[in-house]
């Protein structure tokens, strides 16, 4: 009788032990399976130029080549720095415009000084930094002198004009430059009383050594020999300093 005990109790207890083992035996969970990062170029590239400058004012066009995530999503944040070193360091950002939604769009920025040169970056809206655009624009100079031109004398291939520079601004000259663009097929043959430089139809004169200086509503002038089939009626000038 109690060997039977023994038995039985034995079985059971071999039985319970491993109802036991089994229930402790975790079951495998399935790995689940991960979503390919894409691959991204190191940056998020963009595009951009200077499309216009006044006195106090640079704008400055864009083109975002890709969208999110291997691209920029706008609207995007020019930052304008003093100096290339800066704005390669991302460091005193002295001003800052906010394009639109367009991929390819515009950002002009205002309130900034006559005649100066301004680094610019771009900035996503998500804060990421674009490192490629690294580039530069000037303000425009504040006019401060005045050029006026008279043909004196013309023939069927050319004719000879005098323009008259003169200090309009409020403070003396020491040096001053006339440009303009021609609007037919004209050439500058020869120049006297300042130096001619010429780019396509785009000429620009500056002074000569003895010329520059003009104090308060003084003028100075200079010739010109042009050669052309066809005279114009004037020309549309612009002075700077």
């Amino acid at each position: 009788m109690l060997r039977m005990f023994l038995a039985v109790t034995t079985m059971a207890l071999a039985a319970w032990t491993g109802t036991a083992a089994a229930e402790a035996t975790p079951t495998p969970t399935p790995t689940p399976s991960s979503t390919p990062t894409p691959a991204c170029p190191p940056a998020l590239p963009i595009s951009a130029s200077v499309a216009g400058a006044t006195t106090t004012s640079l704008t400055i066009s864009y083109s975002i080549f890709f969208r999110p995530p291997c691209g920029y999503d706008p609207p995007m944040t020019v930052s304008l720095f003093t100096s290339r070193e800066d704005a390669q360091q991302w460091r005193a950002a002295v001003a800052e415009g906010v394009s639109g939604q367009e991929r390819n769009g515009s950002v002009t920025i205002d309130r900034l000084t006559p005649d100066t040169e301004y680094w610019y970056r771009f900035t996503d809206v998500e804060g990421r930094r674009d490192p490629y655009v690294i580039a530069s624009g000037r303000t425009a100079a504040l006019t401060s002198c005045r050029a006026t031109a008279t043909i004196d004398t013309h023939w069927g291939s050319g004719f000879v004009a005098t323009v008259t520079v003169r200090n309009s601004g409020t403070l003396p000259l020491d040096q001053w430059r006339v440009s303009w663009r021609w609007s037919g097929d004209e050439r500058v043959q020869a120049a006297w009383g300042g130096v001619a430089e010429t780019a396509g139809t785009d000429v620009t004169v500056r002074n000569a050594s003895y010329n520059g200086s003009l104090a308060l509503d003084a003028a100075t002038t200079f010739g010109l020999l042009v050669a052309t089939s066809a005279v114009p009626d004037g020309l549309t000038l612009t002075c700077e300093r």
